[in-house]
């Protein structure tokens, strides 16, 4: 993991860890905003999941990573969802410093 948070993105999916041949074809499934075929929008849709923020409610760090777990659930993504979020949610807050907390979250559970 620490490699792909360091490291640049080349956009291939597969490098995320968690991600082999069976979920990027499970990611790639879908039309339009739900097709995710490389690390790029896969990114973006971790970004979009951040809203919305409205004056009464304000998505915070372990909410938005929930939310992100459950959309990876809901493309059929059954293995590693814990880790596949931890690890984008650290590449991001590699470049948005304040969107991931990781110490709302325990190490054990990198599955």
């Amino acid at each position: 993991m620490a490699d792909f948070i360091r490291g640049s993105v080349t956009g291939d999916v597969t490098e995320v860890p968690g991600i082999g041949p069976a979920a990027a074809k499970k990611l790639a499934c879908g039309e339009g905003d739900e097709k995710v075929t490389n690390t790029y929008q896969l990114i973006g849709k971790f970004l979009m999941l951040k809203g919305p923020d409205d004056d009464d409610n304000k998505v915070e760090s372990m909410e938005h990573c929930e939310k992100f777990w459950y959309w990876l659930q809901d493309k059929g993504i059954s293995a590693h969802r814990s880790a596949i979020v931890k690890a984008v949610a650290c590449k991001v807050n590699g470049l948005f410093p304040g969107v991931y907390d990781p110490d709302l979250y325990d190490d054990d559970d990198d599955e």
